[in-house]
């Protein structure tokens, strides 16, 4: 590929070794493991940072901004980050979100209030959602069109199980040191990932543009001011109708800058093509489906089937540890029967799986939710590589990094709208299941007896809204199916500006 030439004599490795461009992207999915980490790590060290900063009862729902906070970060200013990566070159944007991710770690691991530390973590977010699109892009520069799918898979893979470890990698670390330690570690094994970055890999074919940052900053209010308002919307009030009307009109003005403006920061030429507009409705819809098997597993492992939280964290990793062995799979499929035939069997095996789960009961057999949730993290792992994929390829190699980052914010941004939805909708099912439950004792019936009964009406009620969570899941992957099916056309010209 032209403008590319990676500098072989650093490992000592013949220019025909096949394996060579495998060596040289090590580091580039080792940092994308340690940032995909830092996403999930915070999960079992969050009653320790609550302990240090001494919440109340009444506080709980300011620490939920720790996990907010980040995805925020990681959203909002992802396709302005990568947008700016095609002009200014992948390498050096990726050591650049590299070192804001390390400097967010040790601001987190140095915060004396709170809201230091939430301000931190989203900064650290800003670095890290950028890795994953550059990585897409390292990925493209490396590899030519038809030989990505395994090297794409391979970097799904290390992104999902750098999201497995976090929780016990955050148990590990609070057993033996601090919670902050959690984040000084990113410092070393950060530096690592800068060094090999800087030897191993070299510049891409950059486009020639000025930076859209009036388009960068509407986009960034658009995703913000979306991202927040949907999170208020199980108490929907003045500040969350700001909000979403906020991302209205930013979404209006974004629009019209694409249209009128000579280098907006999305060339309206990616719209063109349907594969682009289409694998991006499908990521959209397969957020939406993953994000209600991450919060529903737990949620209903905590509650209806009485299991403690360590209980709920690894029943989810059944399905979340089959992901990257998924996208390992997934590649391999890519390679040889193209972008649509895994996407539709991946979102087929989810949707068999959602099924068969909304018909799980209090005493379902063991051996069959583990079967159903490999299955179900199976699926969800097949999609990972042809989507990133069939995204780049659809659009000039100028343009890659812009079209990964668009790609990896359709998922976040499913994942938002579906979290969301299922908070209104599920609070309001759950409010109209436990009316049917008559709290009054009946007959000749006993206090005790009263209280088992509806005790258990609360379970079956409770069982019942987790059944229809999973059913709407088996729904959104029919969609995405029928999204894929028309995911068809002729991808764009390979031409340089």
């Amino acid at each position: 590929m032209k403008g590319f030439r990676p500098n072989r004599s650093i490992l000592g490795i013949s220019s025909d070794s096949r394996i060579y461009p495998y060596l040289v992207l090590i580091p580039v999915f080792f940092g994308i493991f340690i940032a995909a980490d830092d996403q999930t790590v915070v999960v079992t060290i969050l009653p320790e940072i609550i302990r240090d900063f001494k919440f109340t009862t009444y506080e709980l729902d300011r620490a939920s901004w720790t996990v907010t906070g980040y995805l925020l970060g990681y959203v909002a200013a992802m396709p302005l980050i990568g947008s700016i990566s095609d002009i200014f070159g992948h390498r050096n944007m990726y050591i650049f979100c590299i070192i804001m991710f390390l400097l967010g770690s040790a601001l987190v691991a140095l915060s004396q209030s709170f809201y230091l530390l939430i301000a931190a973590r989203i900064f650290q977010a800003v670095g890290a959602g950028a890795l994953i699109p550059i990585s897409i892009a390292i990925v493209g520069d490396i590899f030519p069109q038809n030989s990505r799918s395994i090297p794409l898979g391979i970097l799904g893979a290390c992104a999902e199980a750098g999201a497995v470890i976090g929780p016990l990698w955050g148990g590990v670390i609070i057993k033996v040191l601090d919670w902050k330690w959690a984040f000084w570690i990113n410092i070393p094994l950060g530096l690592v990932v800068i060094v090999g970055v800087f030897f191993l890999i070299q510049d891409n074919v950059r486009r020639t543009a000025p930076i859209d940052f009036v388009g960068g900053g509407l986009l960034i209010i658009l995703l913000s001011t979306l991202t927040l308002g949907l999170s208020r919307i199980s108490d929907v009030d003045f500040l969350m109708i700001c909000l979403l009307i906020t991302s209205l009109i930013s979404l209006i003005l974004f629009s019209i800058r694409i249209k009128r403006f000579r280098f907006p920061l999305f060339p309206i030429e990616m719209f063109h093509s349907r594969i682009f507009n289409f694998v991006h409705i499908t990521h959209l819809i397969i957020g939406a489906a993953l994000i209600i098997s991450m919060v529903t597993l737990p949620l209903m492992a905590n509650t209806v089937l009485n299991m403690t939280p360590l209980g709920g964290g690894l029943m989810l990793m059944r399905m979340t540890v089959a992901i990257p062995v998924g996208a390992v799979v997934g590649a391999v499929i890519l390679k040889y029967l193209g972008y649509r035939t895994p996407i539709i069997i991946g979102l087929g095996v989810a949707a068999v799986s959602f099924y068969l789960m909304s018909n799980w009961g209090l005493d379902y057999p063991d051996f069959e939710t583990t079967i159903h949730l490999l299955t179900l993290g199976f699926g969800f792992g097949l999609v990972i590589a042809p989507i990133s994929s069939a995204a780049i390829d659809a659009v000039r190699i100028e343009l890659i990094a812009t079209a990964a980052s668009t790609i990896t914010a359709a998922r976040i941004l499913g994942m938002t709208l579906g979290l969301a939805t299922i908070t209104a909708w599920g609070m309001s099912r759950y409010s109209d299941l436990t009316y049917q439950i008559n709290f009054s004792p009946m007959g000749n019936e006993s206090f005790a007896e009263s209280q088992n009964r509806i005790v258990e009406g609360i379970m079956f009620s409770g069982l019942q809204l987790f059944q229809e969570f999973f059913f709407i899941a088996f729904v959104l992957c029919l969609v995405g199916i029928v999204s894929a099916v028309l995911m068809s056309g002729k991808m764009l010209k390979r031409l340089h500006y």
